[in-house]
């Protein structure tokens, strides 16, 4: 089973909002997921990121792999 953390789209037309996931690469960008680790709401200004990051590293060494864009978003959420 190949484990992501990355973005779960939600929110209205032409208004996003993104949380962040734990799940299967199988599994379709909305569709089910393992656990919810936090989320992005790029909409604010400036944009609010929440991540617990305690749980992002605990899957991180367990082997799930972010996407891109989760990698940047833990990196400006610990700060």
């Amino acid at each position: 089973m190949a484990v992501k953390i990355r973005l779960r789209r939600m929110g209205a037309k032409k208004a996003p909002f993104y949380r962040i996931v734990v799940a299967d690469s199988r599994y379709p960008r909305d569709g089910r997921f393992i656990e919810e680790l936090g989320y992005y709401d790029p909409t604010k200004e400036p944009s609010v990121i929440k991540v617990d990051t305690e749980k992002a590293q605990k899957w991180i060494a367990n082997g799930a792999q972010p996407t891109d864009t989760v990698k940047k978003l833990l990196e400006i959420g610990n700060k």
